[in-house]
Protein backbone atom coordinates (compact mmCIF):
# COMPACT_ATOMS: atom_id res chain seq x y z
CA UNK A 1 0.00 0.00 0.00
CA UNK A 2 1.13 3.51 -0.71
CA UNK A 3 1.81 5.84 2.14
CA UNK A 4 -0.25 9.02 2.13
CA UNK A 5 1.60 12.29 2.57
CA UNK A 6 -0.08 15.01 4.60
CA UNK A 7 -1.11 18.23 2.93
CA UNK A 8 1.22 21.21 3.05
CA UNK A 9 -1.36 23.27 4.91
CA UNK A 10 -1.27 20.81 7.79
CA UNK A 11 2.44 21.49 8.23
CA UNK A 12 1.90 25.23 8.08
CA UNK A 13 -0.72 25.09 10.81
CA UNK A 14 1.70 23.33 13.14
CA UNK A 15 4.41 25.99 12.84
CA UNK A 16 4.61 28.88 15.27
CA UNK A 17 2.97 32.07 14.01
CA UNK A 18 5.36 34.74 12.77
CA UNK A 19 5.12 37.98 14.73
CA UNK A 20 5.17 41.09 12.58
CA UNK A 21 6.91 44.17 13.93
CA UNK A 22 4.49 46.66 15.41
CA UNK A 23 4.76 50.02 13.70
CA UNK A 24 4.22 53.15 15.71
CA UNK A 25 1.27 55.21 14.54
CA UNK A 26 2.04 58.52 12.88
CA UNK A 27 0.04 61.73 12.78
CA UNK A 28 -1.53 60.98 9.39
CA UNK A 29 -5.06 59.58 9.72
CA UNK A 30 -4.37 56.78 7.23
CA UNK A 31 -2.01 53.82 7.16
CA UNK A 32 0.95 54.71 4.96
CA UNK A 33 4.35 53.45 3.92
CA UNK A 34 7.33 55.65 3.06
CA UNK A 35 6.34 55.95 -0.61
CA UNK A 36 2.82 57.13 0.27
CA UNK A 37 4.31 59.79 2.54
CA UNK A 38 6.73 60.82 -0.23
CA UNK A 39 3.82 61.17 -2.65
CA UNK A 40 1.86 63.28 -0.15
CA UNK A 41 4.94 65.49 0.28
CA UNK A 42 5.30 66.01 -3.47
CA UNK A 43 1.62 66.95 -3.80
CA UNK A 44 2.00 69.46 -0.95
CA UNK A 45 5.14 70.87 -2.61
CA UNK A 46 3.31 71.43 -5.91
CA UNK A 47 0.31 73.03 -4.17
CA UNK A 48 2.55 75.28 -2.07
CA UNK A 49 4.52 76.32 -5.17
CA UNK A 50 1.35 77.24 -7.06
CA UNK A 51 0.04 79.19 -4.08
CA UNK A 52 3.41 80.93 -3.74
CA UNK A 53 3.54 81.90 -7.44
CA UNK A 54 0.03 83.35 -7.33
CA UNK A 55 -0.02 85.22 -4.02
CA UNK A 56 3.40 85.52 -2.36
CA UNK A 57 5.94 85.99 -5.18
CA UNK A 58 4.28 89.17 -6.52
CA UNK A 59 5.05 90.73 -3.11
CA UNK A 60 8.76 90.13 -3.73
CA UNK A 61 9.60 86.88 -1.91
CA UNK A 62 11.55 84.26 -3.88
CA UNK A 63 10.20 80.81 -4.75
CA UNK A 64 13.28 79.32 -3.04
CA UNK A 65 11.70 80.12 0.31
CA UNK A 66 8.70 78.03 -0.70
CA UNK A 67 10.99 75.19 -1.77
CA UNK A 68 12.80 75.27 1.58
CA UNK A 69 9.47 75.15 3.44
CA UNK A 70 8.28 72.26 1.24
CA UNK A 71 11.53 70.35 1.80
CA UNK A 72 11.24 70.79 5.56
CA UNK A 73 7.64 69.58 5.48
CA UNK A 74 8.61 66.61 3.32
CA UNK A 75 11.33 65.50 5.73
CA UNK A 76 8.95 65.86 8.67
CA UNK A 77 6.08 64.00 6.94
CA UNK A 78 8.28 61.13 5.74
CA UNK A 79 9.90 60.63 9.15
CA UNK A 80 6.95 61.21 11.46
CA UNK A 81 3.90 60.59 9.24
Amino acid sequence: MSKETPLASVHLAEEEPVELPVEKPGFLPIETNWFDRLFISVVIWVALSLFWFRFIEPMGLSIWISNAIALGLAVWIIRKG
